[in-house]
């Protein structure tokens, strides 16, 4: 809702350089007398009081819409890439979110990940996620991978994201580093049970383009991973992952944008074997349902990607043929 302080609005009015020539010439009791001598004097009188009007309205129109777009937390604005930001000192959140991913070289496959976060911001330049996790997969003739249909619960994480550079006069780049050390004992492709220790590092830039308006997201991710079979076999992976986003404010509730991810799979934790890479494109949306509390959606399709050993232009080895991400968060 849009306040304004009546000072403030008499004192803006009362400086319009409209309204002193009016003053001076046109008060109450000459624009009477004026009228009664001549009819010009009366016509000009009015000319100038609506030009008047006209002028102060288109200004109070233009400071109006600056208002209603307030500052707005770039975190969650971009869909599968993160923003730098980390909330306001004492903040807490509670969200829940589902990351699905969809589609193999053959049958059905459907994998979804859930998520239930609280977030706390102990200081400016801090934020600390506790994260619950579970799986859900649904898979039917898929080479390689067994049918199952199931939802476990799999694990916990632990996000810290420390400000390095925020936001502010003059300065439109904000620059974020999160660690995120998380356990699981389901497969997020196969869902088999396994163990497995993941520790994810993000770099995370965002730039406001157009004050309160455009915003540009980008992302550096490194995981690398420890993962042990049901038979105690050992096996070691890493993934790196570059995203880029841009999102537009329609209206101050309502942000959409659209974001590129490539991604590289390698089998082993010193990056020597390389197994495939994918780049995904999608649209991203953000709706602010109140100052407290929102809706993220984001979908990507993977349009190029590769396989080490198998044909096609489409990695779905290592990675799906769609994403799909649905978070609702509340702040207190």
């Amino acid at each position: 809702m849009l306040r304004r302080c009546p000072g403030r609005i008499k004192a803006r009015f009362c400086q319009n350089p409209l309204v002193h020539w009016f003053r001076s010439r046109l008060d109450i009791v000459s624009v009477v007398e004026a009228a009664k001598a001549d009819r010009r004097s009366l016509g000009r009188a009015c000319f100038l009081a609506g030009a008047m009007f006209l002028g102060n309205a288109g200004s109070f129109a233009a400071h109006a819409e600056d208002d209603a777009f307030y500052e707005i937390e770039t975190k969650y604005l971009f869909g599968f890439t993160i923003g730098s930001g980390i909330g306001l000192e004492g903040e807490k959140e509670i969200s829940a979110q589902t990351v699905g991913q969809f589609g193999k070289r053959d049958g059905t496959y459907d994998a979804w990940e859930h998520t239930l976060e609280f977030e706390y911001t102990p200081s400016q330049y801090v934020q600390i996620e506790l994260e619950a996790l579970a799986q859900s997969h649904f898979i039917r003739d898929v080479t390689g991978l067994d049918d199952r249909d199931q939802t476990k619960f799999s694990g916990f994480a632990t996000e810290f994201r420390y400000l390095l550079l925020g936001r502010g006069p003059g300065e439109p780049v904000s620059i974020t580093l999160s660690v995120e050390p998380e356990y699981s004992r389901v497969d997020d492709v196969s869902g088999e049970r396994v163990r497995d220790m993941s520790f994810e590092t993000r770099f995370a830039l965002d730039a406001e383009l157009i004050p309160n308006r455009l915003f540009a997201g980008f992302n550096l991710l490194y995981v690398p991973e420890i993962l042990r079979t049901a038979d105690f076999t050992w096996e070691r992976a890493t993934n790196l992952g570059i995203l880029a986003a841009l999102s537009y404010r329609l209206v101050p509730t309502v942000v959409v944008g659209a974001e590129v991810e490539y991604y590289r799979h390698y089998d082993a934790l010193n990056l020597s074997a390389f197994e495939g890479d994918a780049l995904y494109v999608g649209p991203t949306l953000y709706w602010q349902l109140t100052r407290k509390s929102f809706i993220q959606v984001a979908w990507s399709a993977q349009v190029a990607g590769h396989a080490v050993g198998e044909p096609g232009g489409l990695n779905l080895d290592e990675f799906s043929r769609y994403k799909a991400k649905l978070k609702y968060a509340y702040e207190f």
